[in-house]
C-alpha cells in the first residue's frame, strides 16, 4: 500500500515530502488528476461561452470568472476528499443516499454518452475542416472519435495523463499569448473584480461562475485519483494542492478568454456564431488582424481544447459507468471488471465513440441538440447536492467531514446550478412552445 513515504512510481510526489506531523517544508511538484479534470471540463462551448461574456460586457464579469474557479475547488476538492476519507468511490456514496441516486445517475450516463459522444467528436473536428478543409467534416469527426477510441482503449492511465499534460500546455500557450497580444486593459481588468451583474447579463453571469468547466468529468477525480495510485487520507494535501492548481491554470485560462472576447472580438465589432462554430469567426478576425500565424496558432489551440475532453471523458466517465454497472452486478469496486480496460470500462467506450456517428448522417436534429442542453444542466445540481449529503454524518470520518463555511460555501454552489440548471431547461425548452 502506497504511503508518503513511499509513493508510487509516476506520481507527482517528490523524494522531499514529509508526513503531515511536521518536519522539513515539502516540495511539491503537481501534475495529476486535477489538470485532467480541469482540462476535460473546458470544451469549445465554454471557449465561447466566455468570448461572448468578454465581448459584449468587457471585464465586467471577470469577477464571476474567478468566482467560478473558487466553486469547482470546492464540487471537485469535495469528490476528492470523500474518496480518499472513505477508500468508496463517489457512486458507492450516492448509492448510501438511496436508490433514486441509481435510477438518477444510470439512465442519464447512457443518455449523457450517446449525445455527448457526437458532440465532442464535431467540436474537435471544426478547427482541423477550417485547416485542412479539402476532408471533409465528419470525416475529421470519425478520425477525432477513433483516435480518443484508441488512445483511451490501449493506453494506460499514466499515459493518458502525459498527454493531456502536452494539451493543456499547447492551449495555454496559445490562448494566453493571444491574450498577452491583444493587449488588456489592466485598469478596466480591475474595475471588473467587483461583483456587479450588467443589465441583461445574468444569464452569462451563471455561465461564467457555474458553468464553465463543469461537466460530468468533476466526478470522475475520485476514480483518477484510484488511477494515480492516491487512494488513502495520507494523499489528502497532495490532492488539494493538485486541485487548486489545476483549477488556477483554467482559470488564467478563461480569463485570457475573456480578454480575447473583450479586446478582439469587441473592437472588431462581430457576433459570434452559436455553439462551437463560433471559435471559427475568432479564427478568421485573427487571421485578419494579426495573420495567418496567429489564426493558425488558435485553431490548434481550438483543436486541442476540444481533443482533451474526448479522451478524458472517454476516460473518466467510462471508469464512472464500469463502477456503476460493476455494482449494479455485485462486484465491489475495484475488481478488474470495474478498472481501466475492464469489460464495462470497454463496453462505454465503444459506447461513447459508435453508435454517436449515426447522428453525423442525421446532422444532429434539434431534438438531440435540445436533449444535450438539458442533459448538461441535469447533472451539475445533483453533484453538488449529493456532496453536501456525502460529507457530512455518518458517511464520512470525523475528521474529514465538511467545516460550517465549507457546507455554506456548497450549499451556495448547489443554489447556483439549480439556477444555472433551471435556466438551462427554460432555453433549451422555449422552442417546443414558440418561447
Amino acid at each position: 500500500m502506497p504511503t508518503d513515504e513511499n509513493p508510487p512510481a509516476g506520481t507527482a510526489v517528490h523524494a522531499q515530502r514529509t508526513d503531515d506531523d511536521g518536519g522539513k517544508p515539502a516540495k511539491w511538484k503537481v501534475v495529476g488528476p486535477g489538470l485532467v479534470v480541469a482540462a476535460t471540463g473546458v470544451g469549445a462551448a465554454d471557449m465561447v461561452a466566455t468570448l461572448v461574456a468578454g465581448s459584449r460586457y468587457g471585464y465586467a464579469l471577470l469577477w464571476a470568472v474567478i468566482l467560478g474557479v473558487i466553486l469547482k475547488i470546492i464540487l471537485v476538492e469535495g469528490a476528492g476528499r470523500f474518496t480518499l476519507a472513505t477508500g468508496k468511490t463517489i457512486f458507492e456514496g450516492w448509492r448510501s443516499l438511496g436508490r433514486w441516486t441509481t435510477w438518477y445517475f444510470g439512465p442519464y450516463i447512457m443518455l449523457w454518452g450517446f449525445v455527448y459522444g457526437a458532440t465532442a467528436m464535431s467540436s474537435a473536428a471544426l478547427p482541423l475542416a477550417a485547416l485542412f478543409p479539402g476532408i471533409d467534416l465528419k470525416l475529421w469527426a470519425i478520425l477525432m472519435g477513433l483516435a480518443g477510441f484508441a488512445m483511451v482503449w490501449f493506453g494506460r492511465y499514466s499515459i493518458f495523463e502525459k498527454v493531456t499534460a502536452v494539451l493543456v500546455g499547447i492551449m495555454f500557450i496559445t490562448v494566453v499569448g493571444l491574450a498577452v497580444i491583444a493587449v488588456p486593459n489592466i485598469p478596466e481588468m480591475f474595475s471588473g473584480l467587483v461583483p456587479m451583474v450588467p443589465s441583461g447579463g445574468l444569464v452569462y453571469t451563471l455561465a461564467l461562475a457555474g458553468g464553465v468547466g463543469g461537466t460530468i468529468t468533476l466526478a470522475a477525480y475520485g476514480y483518477w485519483l484510484r488511477e494515480k495510485g492516491w487512494h488513502t487520507p495520507k494523499w489528502m494535501k497532495v490532492m488539494r494542492i493538485d486541485n487548486s492548481m489545476a483549477y488556477v491554470i483554467t482559470g488564467i485560462f478563461v480569463i485570457a478568454m475573456l480578454i480575447v472576447g473583450a479586446e478582439v472580438v469587441r473592437a472588431a465589432g462581430i457576433s459570434l456564431s452559436a455553439g462551437d462554430t463560433g471559435l471559427l469567426d475568432l479564427g478568421t478576425v485573427l487571421n485578419e488582424k494579426y495573420g495567418k500565424l496567429v489564426g493558425t496558432g488558435f485553431l490548434v489551440g481550438f483543436w486541442a481544447a476540444s481533443f482533451s475532453s474526448i479522451i478524458g471523458v472517454w476516460n473518466g466517465v467510462s471508469l464512472m459507468f464500469a463502477d456503476f454497472w460493476g455494482n449494479m452486478r455485485g462486484k465491489e469496486s475495484g475488481h478488474p471488471d470495474t478498472r481501466t480496460g475492464g469489460k464495462y470500462f470497454k463496453f462505454y467506450v465503444l459506447w461513447l465513440t459508435f453508435p454517436p456517428m449515426v447522428l453525423f448522417l442525421l446532422d444532429k436534429p434539434i431534438a438531440l441538440i435540445l436533449a444535450y442542453g438539458v442533459l448538461g444542466s441535469l447533472f451539475m445540481p445533483f453533484l453538488a447536492l449529493t456532496l453536501l449529503g456525502l460529507l457530512n454524518g455518518k458517511r464520512i470520518p470525523k475528521k474529514w467531514a465538511n467545516r460550517v463555511h465549507t457546507n455554506i460555501l456548497l450549499g451556495l454552489t448547489a443554489l447556483l446550478f439549480v439556477s444555472l440548471g433551471v435556466q438551462q431547461l427554460y432555453k433549451a425548452a422555449a422552442p417546443l412552445w414558440g418561447g
